[in-house]
Formats: structure tokens, C-alpha cells, sequence
């Protein structure tokens, strides 16, 4: 029964450490998130960022916006976009502050 007692409170003292934990996971989530939604480079941004930081972006046309950069290279102005199928113009206007050009030179 002793074996017992001192197994649970030790359980519940590693409790609030475990909590601690899966909060600070939570919060860094939560700040890679808000990152994203930020600003996104669009040569180097991978499908699931770019859908999740672009508005009116979801996971198929982030992938073609990903196979467009392989395929031709870097995007090196913001209107090059409207080459992507599906991305035109009101999605470039609606995403123009969120949307970063990085070139590797």
C-alpha cells in the first residue's frame, strides 16, 4: 500500500512539469502559426505553409504553386504567381503583404 501512495504522489508532483511541457508545445505551435500567417517566402515555403499563410491558398494550389517553382524556378516577382493555375489576380492582391520573394543567389 506505501509502494502504492508514494508511486501516485510521485505522479502527481511530475504532473505539473508534464502540463508545463504540453503547454510550451502548444505555444510554439501556436507562434509558428501566427509566423506563417505573417509573411511567407514563396521560393522556399513548403505546401502546408504556404496553404495555411495564404489566404484563398489551400493545400492543392500551394502544391501547384510548389511544382510551378520546381519546374520553371524561382519566382522573382509577385505577379508571376498568376503563372500558377488557380492563383489570379484578386489572390495575389489579397496576399501582396504576406507574401515575401527570397532569391538564393
Amino acid at each position: 500500500m506505501k509502494r502504492i501512495f508514494c508511486g501516485v504522489a510521485l505522479l502527481l508532483s511530475l504532473l505539473p512539469n508534464v502540463l508545463l511541457a504540453a503547454q510550451t508545445v502548444e505555444d510554439e505551435l501556436l507562434a509558428e502559426m501566427v509566423a506563417a500567417k505573417s509573411q511567407v517566402d514563396i521560393n522556399s515555403a513548403d505546401a502546408d505553409t504556404l496553404a495555411l499563410a495564404l489566404d484563398g491558398v489551400g493545400l492543392s494550389k500551394a502544391r501547384e504553386i510548389v511544382a510551378h517553382r520546381e519546374r520553371f524556378g524561382e519566382f522573382k516577382t509577385v505577379e508571376e504567381l498568376e503563372e500558377v493555375r488557380g492563383i489570379g489576380p484578386a489572390t495575389i492582391a489579397a496576399n501582396r503583404d504576406k507574401i515575401l520573394i527570397v532569391r538564393k543567389e
